[in-house]
């Protein structure tokens, strides 16, 4: 009797076992004449050389199926194990819309208004996009599932999130805490959407070891941002500086998304926002993609859409 032993690399035992050793049961119905032995991140089977070739095959599927979609669920498995996995993903996933990545417990991300779509477009083939519009349209969140999407297909070896340490009408040093603890609500949006797409022990591994790394645009002087993903959000309150300084950071295999809304600049008056210089000085950059969303890709509450309206309607008769 042979004994294949199989450890599971950056993965949760829980995640891939499920409740009460689900999965490993069905690996015992499926495989009778095999003794299979799960403890915490390692998994064993013992048996004939033809039996454990397929056994290491279906773990690898499943382990694939588990880093693509987060989770495991009675169809995947049923699927996987009857050797319809194609079957599976093209009629349970891959036809289900503009689906970018798949979160936490398998759920879908996907671009859901055609502006978003053409952020999704313009990452296939532009290094460089600037995704503009107003709050509440999903120019953060979709620029973020397509990092993450980045980082798990290994196309890039790191996720970089910065925004410029503007208060917006608070003032960060009277917050309690260390320069962390400091920041840490300021970023929180970007948190947000990570913890969306990321199981929470897997994201804190990331954090830890500097796969994703979550910091103010100072941080990024002086760096030069190699096989990164890298999105500067609320690139409206950066200054002609902090924006050039950002775009010369740009390194090899390295793909930007700076993201912003001119309608809401906190800068001092007299100061003129780096993202509507930026957007004059190189709109019409050969490589680099400009999308523009609105009030239609608003997907909050519907009365988000009516603030935005009017506002805008204010806004443009008193020339603010």
């Amino acid at each position: 009797m042979n004994e294949l032993s199989i450890e599971l690399t950056d993965i949760n035992p829980r995640d891939f076992f499920g409740e009460k050793n689900a999965l490993v049961t069905h690996l015992r119905n499926h495989f009778p004449k095999l003794k299979i032995v799960a403890r915490g991140t390692n998994i064993k089977a013992y048996g004939d050389d033809d039996q454990l070739l397929a056994f290491e095959k279906i773990i690898e599927q499943f382990t694939s199926h588990l880093a693509k979609y987060n989770h495991i669920d009675d169809q995947a498995i049923d699927y996987i194990l009857s050797g319809s996995e194609d079957e599976f993903k093209e009629e349970s996933y891959e036809n289900m819309g503009e689906t970018i990545v798949h979160g936490v417990s398998g759920r879908t991300i996907k671009a859901k208004t055609p502006n978003q779509r053409k952020i999704v477009e313009a990452s296939k083939h532009s290094d460089l996009i600037f995704a503009i519009g107003p709050a509440g349209t999903g120019k953060t969140y979709t620029s973020v599932a397509l990092a993450v999407k980045a980082l798990k297909e290994k196309q890039v070896k790191r996720i970089i999130l910065t925004r410029p340490a503007v208060e917006a009408g608070e003032n960060l040093g009277f917050l309690p805490g260390d320069l962390k603890e400091k920041l840490d609500p300021y970023m929180q949006p970007l948190y947000d959407a990570l913890r969306d797409m990321i199981p929470h022990e897997k994201l804190e591994g990331y954090i830890e070891n500097g796969t994703v790394q979550i910091a103010p645009l100072a941080f990024m002087r002086g760096r030069t941002l190699d096989n990164a993903f890298v999105i500067l959000d609320e690139a409206q309150n950066t200054t002609h500086a902090q924006m050039k300084m950002f775009l010369t950071r740009m390194g090899k295999n390295a793909k930007f998304i700076l993201t912003g809304d001119p309608g809401q600049i906190d800068l001092p008056r007299r100061v003129i926002s780096g993202l509507k210089e930026v957007l004059l000085i190189l709109g019409n950059v050969k490589g680099i993609s400009i999308v523009h969303l609105d009030d239609r890709d608003v997907i909050r509450h519907k009365l988000v859409k009516k603030i935005i309206d009017a506002y805008s309607q204010i806004e443009h008769q008193n020339n603010f």
